[in-house]
C-alpha cells in the first residue's frame, strides 16, 4: 500500500501515514505562471494498491482539479487501485436540484473522480446519508462524531447538558451522539433558509435548554453564522453556557473572528481541513481523525 498526499491535506496525510507506519510517497506539483498544475508520481506505483489524501476544501475547484489530475497520473502509472480519502467533500450540500434550471453539482464531481480512476472513496461525517447513492463505487462514510462523544464524556457532567442540533437536518446526527451518550436529552433549533442567497435565519428552538450547558454538534461550520445565532438562541432561552462541535472547519469570510466575538465558550473542530494561521483563535480546539481514517483504510485494503 501507498499513499500520496494532495497539496490540500499534508498534515493530515502525514499523520495518517504514521499511524499506517508508511512514509509518504513523493509526487512532483509543478505550478506554471498561468496557475495550471502539472503532477507527476515519483514511484514505481505498478500492481500496488494506492491511497490519496486531498480535502475539497477552500479552493475546492483547484483542490478537486489536482486530485483528478493525481487518478490520472497514477492509473496511467499502472497503479491497481486507487482509493481516495477525501475527509471533507466539497460540493456535498449540492446533492439535488433545489430550484428549476440549476446542476447537481455532486454528480458532476462523482461522474468525473469515477472516470478518471477511483475506485473508492472514504470520506467524513457527509451532509446527507444518501450522498454514497451518487457514486458507482463503493464509499466508506466515516464519523467523527465518536471522537466528539468521548470528548463529551471526559469534559462535562451529562446530566448538566444537552445536546443541541443547530438545523432540523442534523436530528439524525444528534440523535446518534445522544445514544453513545447514554441516550442524554437534545434540543433542535428551527431554521428558514433563503434558497436565493443561502441565508439562514432563525426561527426557533424545540427543547429545554433552562440552567444547562448547551452542546451544539454540527456536521460544519461555514460563515459561522448559523452556530452564533444558534448560541445566542440558546443563552436567550435560558442556557448557561454554550459549546460548539462541528467536523468540517470550513470557516468561509469572517467566521473565526465572527466565532471568537460570539458568546461561545469553545469550538471543537477536527482536522478534516487543515486550517491555515490566519483562520485559528483563541477559542478554537482541533482533535485528529488519523487514527479513525488510518484504521478504515487498512481495514478495507
Amino acid at each position: 500500500m501507498m499513499i500520496f498526499s494532495g497539496s490540500a491535506s499534508k498534515k493530515l496525510a502525514a499523520k495518517i501515514a504514521k499511524e499506517l507506519s508508511l512514509e509518504l510517497s513523493p509526487v512532483e506539483i509543478f505550478v506554471f505562471p498561468d496557475g495550471e498544475k502539472r503532477i507527476r508520481i515519483k514511484e514505481n506505483v505498478l500492481g500496488k494498491d494506492c491511497i490519496i489524501v486531498q480535502s475539497a476544501s477552500t479552493p475546492p475547484d483547484e483542490n478537486y482539479m489536482e486530485l483528478f489530475i493525481m487518478i490520472d497520473a497514477l492509473k496511467r502509472s499502472g497503479a491497481k487501485s486507487i482509493k481516495t480519502l477525501i475527509p471533507y467533500l466539497g460540493y456535498q450540500r449540492q446533492d439535488h436540484i433545489f430550484r428549476g434550471g440549476e446542476a447537481v453539482s455532486l454528480e458532476v464531481i462523482a461522474e468525473i473522480l469515477v472516470r478518471v480512476g477511483m475506485t473508492e472513496l472514504f470520506s467524513f461525517d457527509l451532509h446527507s446519508p444518501k450522498i454514497p447513492e451518487v457514486f458507482s463505487v463503493p464509499v466508506h462514510h466515516l464519523l467523527a462524531l465518536p471522537l466528539f462523544s468521548e470528548k463529551i464524556k471526559k469534559e462535562f457532567k451529562l446530566d448538566e447538558i444537552v445536546l443541541v442540533s443547530p438545523d432540523m437536518g442534523g436530528i439524525r446526527r444528534i440523535k446518534s451522539v445522544s445514544e453513545m451518550l447514554g441516550n442524554i436529552p437534545f434540543a433542535t433549533v428551527e431554521k428558514n433558509r433563503n434558497l436565493s442567497t443561502g441565508e439562514i435565519h432563525d426561527a426557533g428552538l424545540n427543547g429545554d435548554v433552562r440552567g444547562k450547558v448547551a452542546v451544539i454538534i454540527d456536521d460544519m461550520i461555514s460563515t459561522g453564522i448559523t452556530i452564533v445565532d444558534a448560541v445566542n438562541l440558546l443563552i436567550e432561552n435560558g442556557a448557561t453556557k454554550v459549546f460548539a462541535f462541528a467536523t468540517h472547519a470550513v470557516f468561509a469570510r469572517e467566521a473565526s473572528k465572527l466565532l471568537q466575538k460570539s458568546a461561545v465558550e469553545r469550538v471543537v473542530v477536527s482536522d478534516t481541513i487543515d486550517i491555515p494561521e490566519y483562520n485559528k483563535f483563541p477559542k478554537l480546539e482541533i482533535i485528529s481523525i488519523a487514527d479513525v481514517a488510518a484504521k478504515a483504510l487498512h481495514s478495507n485494503t
